[in-house]
């Protein structure tokens, strides 16, 4: 399993008030799967893909990803696994303005210290991969929605992560440029074998993966 989660919870307190945002989860996701976490608004789907990923701590139990222990690494042990091993796909895409695609797309290899010219190769690539490789000089302001977020997927697969974590991936998209966005998700996931685990409320998306994870109320029903 490269994603296993042992009676989780994760508890928010605010002065005296106490809200218990996962509440005993367990669950595992296997290599190659693509997961659709589904439920109201407020049910726990993005606390749990960041506390499944690490960008947030938990009050009690285990996460394994690919046999590590979260709870054994520091936070800049977290951070150093996340960049190496995971991507991550933003509804707001989350890109820097400032730069173009291309930049954008070979960050995450920089800050891990590869070559430049190594990274530029590989940022290339994934721009062709996401059918953009002719926008590769333009900011993001000079992008439509859909091309964004095709960035943002190509910088979230740059390093050739096992696991992909989206948060509404189209969530911002009209549904002609959402069904692309949600085609070329599955093309990669069918091609590289990749973990995609997505929090997403479109019904359209949860009939086209492996598997639903339903929740509720800080609950998997």
């Amino acid at each position: 399993m490269v994603i296993k989660a042992q009676h989780v919870k994760k508890i928010y307190r605010s002065g005296q008030l106490r809200i218990e945002a996962l509440s005993d989860i367990s669950l595992e996701i296997a290599q190659g799967e693509m997961v659709a976490v589904m439920g109201p608004s407020g049910c726990g789907k993005t606390t749990l893909l960041n506390c499944l990923s690490g960008l947030d701590t938990i009050d009690e139990g285990d996460i394994y990803i690919r046999g590590d222990n979260l709870r054994d690494l520091s936070e800049r042990e977290r951070t150093a696994y996340r960049a190496q091993h995971m991507g991550f796909i933003f509804q707001d895409f989350n890109l820097l303005p400032v730069l173009s695609a291309v930049e954008n797309v070979e960050l995450p290899l920089l800050v891990t210290r590869v070559p430049s010219q190594k990274a530029r190769r590989r940022a290339l690539e994934m721009l062709d991969i996401v059918d953009l490789s002719d926008r590769a000089r333009h900011r993001p302001a000079e992008l439509s929605g859909g091309q964004r977020q095709r960035v943002t997927i190509a910088r979230a697969l740059v390093n050739n992560p096992a696991l992909v974590w989206a948060d509404e991936p189209t969530g911002n998209l009209d549904s002609t440029t959402a069904s692309d966005i949600m085609n070329l998700l599955l093309q990669l996931n069918r091609e590289q074998q990749q973990t995609f685990v997505i929090v997403t409320h479109a019904h359209d998306i949860g009939e086209q993966v492996h598997r639903i994870i339903s929740m509720r109320d800080g609950k998997i029903v």
